[in-house]
C-alpha cells in the first residue's frame, strides 16, 4: 500500500474535514506512484489521517475516500456510498426521478458525479482515480440504481489536469436520443449525448419556483436561457411573455420544444443571438421588462480570469438593471466558485450604481440540496443566485 506523509503542521486542514491534500504538502511518498493508485494518508509523526487516492501530476495529489482504514478498491465500499448518497436523495426528494444522485466530494465520493435522469444515468469521472475505478462503480450503479442506461460524459477539461481524455461514451443499455424529465410538474427534453454538462442542468429546480409570485402578467427576459427551463417556468407561473436568448442554435431549438411539450408556445419564444450584444441592442429599443432572469455559464474558470470575468459579469448586470421597469426583478446567478459570494453582491452594487437604480435585495439562495454543500469543503459551494427589486 503507497503511504504518504504530510510535512509538519500540512495536517490542520485534512482534520478540519477537507478531502484534499496538494503536491506542495507532501514530505514523502512511500510505494508506488502510479496515478490513481490506493494510498493511505499519515501526518507528519506517523500519525494515520485517512484512506484515499494519489495522483503524481496534478496539484491535488491526494483526494480522501475515508478516514478509516479500508479497501477502497471493493464493489461493496462504492455500493454502499453511492446507496447512502441516493437515500439522502429520496429522503429530500421522494417523488422525484431526476436529481444529482453523487456530488463528488459532498457524497465522499472525490471526482465522480452521477445525475439520475429518470432510468438512465449520466455519469462523470473527473480524476485519475475514479477513472482507474470505473469498472468498479459501473457495477456498483448498476447493483444500486439497474438503470436502462448508462452513459458517461467526460468530455470536459478538467479531466486533462489529471492526463485523461476527453470522450463521451455509452458504457450500459442505450441512450435515446432525447429522455423525457419532470420538473416542478413541467415536462423538459434532455439531450444526454451533447448537452451541457450532463446532458442538462439539475442545480436550479428549487430557484425556479422564485417566478411563481414576481411573473404573473409581466414581461419576462432570460438570458443565457439554454434549454429555457427558467423561461418556460415563467409561462407557466403567467407570464404574459417570456423571450429567451442563447448563442447555440441547438440550444434554442430544444428550449423551443420545451416550450411546446409544456403548452406555453404562445407567450415563451427564444431567438439565437450574442446575449451581450442583445442587451445593448434592447436598451436602444426602448425595451423594458418586469422579470430578467440572468443565469450565464461559468465565466470563471479559475482565479486567473477573476477580474475578466467580474467586468462581463458586470457588463450583463448592469444592462439588465437598465431595462427592468420600476418594481421589476432581477434574478441574477453565477455558477462559478471562483467568484465568492461576496465579491458577486459587490459587483451588483457597482452595477447598480452604474445603471443608476435603485435596487433592494429580495432573496439569496444556493444550489438545489440535492447538490449539498460539506461545510469543510467550501469548494462543494458554487451557485450564487440573488433576486434585486428595482424601487
Amino acid at each position: 500500500m503507497t503511504s504518504i506523509r504530510l510535512k509538519k503542521n500540512e495536517d490542520r486542514r485534512i482534520r478540519g474535514g477537507h478531502p484534499w491534500v496538494f503536491s506542495n504538502e507532501i514530505e514523502r511518498i512511500d510505494g508506488a506512484r502510479d496515478a490513481g493508485i490506493a494510498a493511505e494518508l499519515f501526518d507528519a509523526g506517523g500519525g494515520f489521517l485517512g484512506s484515499g487516492y494519489y495522483t503524481p501530476h496534478s496539484l491535488i495529489a491526494f483526494r480522501m475516500l475515508s478516514r478509516k482504514q479500508e479497501n477502497i478498491d471493493s464493489v461493496h465500499f462504492y455500493e454502499q456510498r453511492i446507496a447512502a448518497a441516493l437515500a439522502h436523495r429520496r429522503a429530500i426528494y421522494p417523488a422525484l426521478t431526476t436529481y444529482r444522485a453523487v456530488y463528488g466530494e459532498s457524497d465522499f465520493l472525490p471526482g465522480l458525479v452521477v445525475d439520475k435522469y429518470g432510468e438512465y444515468l449520466s455519469i462523470q469521472m473527473l480524476s485519475a482515480g475514479m477513472d482507474l475505478r470505473s469498472e468498479l462503480i459501473m457495477e456498483a450503479l448498476q447493483r444500486v440504481f439497474a438503470p436502462k442506461g448508462v452513459i458517461a460524459r467526460n468530455d470536459v477539461a478538467v479531466r486533462s489536469l489529471e492526463k485523461l481524455e476527453e470522450k463521451v461514451e455509452v458504457l450500459a443499455g442505450e441512450i435515446p436520443e432525447l429522455v423525457e424529465i419532470e420538473e416542478n410538474g413541467l415536462r423538459f427534453l434532455i439531450n444526454l449525448r451533447e448537452g451541457q454538462k450532463t446532458g442538462g442542468f439539475l442545480d436550479q429546480k428549487q430557484n425556479h419556483l422564485l417566478l411563481q409570485d414576481i411573473c404573473r402578467d409581466g414581461a419576462v427576459l432570460d438570458c443565457f436561457c439554454y434549454a429555457g427551463s427558467w423561461a418556460v417556468h415563467a409561462g407557466h407561473f403567467g407570464a404574459a411573455s417570456a423571450l429567451g436568448l442563447d448563442i447555440s442554435a441547438r440550444a434554442v431549438e430544444q428550449a423551443a420544444q420545451n416550450a411546446s411539450l409544456n403548452g406555453v408556445s404562445d407567450r415563451v419564444h427564444f431567438e439565437e443571438c450574442d446575449v451581450f450584444e442583445r442587451l445593448r441592442s434592447l436598451k436602444h429599443e426602448g425595451s423594458g421588462y418586469d422579470v430578467i432572469i440572468m443565469d450565464p455559464p461559468a465565466f470563471v474558470k479559475s482565479r486567473k480570469t477573476i477580474a475578466e470575468a467580474t467586468k462581463g459579469y458586470l457588463t450583463i448586470n448592469r444592462r439588465a438593471l437598465e431595462l427592468l421597469q420600476p418594481g421589476g426583478y432581477l434574478i441574477t446567478c453565477s455558477c462559478s466558485f471562483h467568484m465568492g459570494r461576496e465579491a458577486f453582491r459587490e459587483m451588483l452594487v457597482t452595477a447598480a450604481r452604474l445603471a443608476r437604480r435603485e435596487v433592494r435585495l429580495v432573496a439569496t439562495c444556493s444550489q438545489a440540496p440535492d447538490h449539498p454543500v460539506l461545510l469543510s469543503f467550501p469548494e462543494s459551494e458554487y451557485l450564487k443566485c440573488f433576486v434585486l427589486q428595482v424601487v
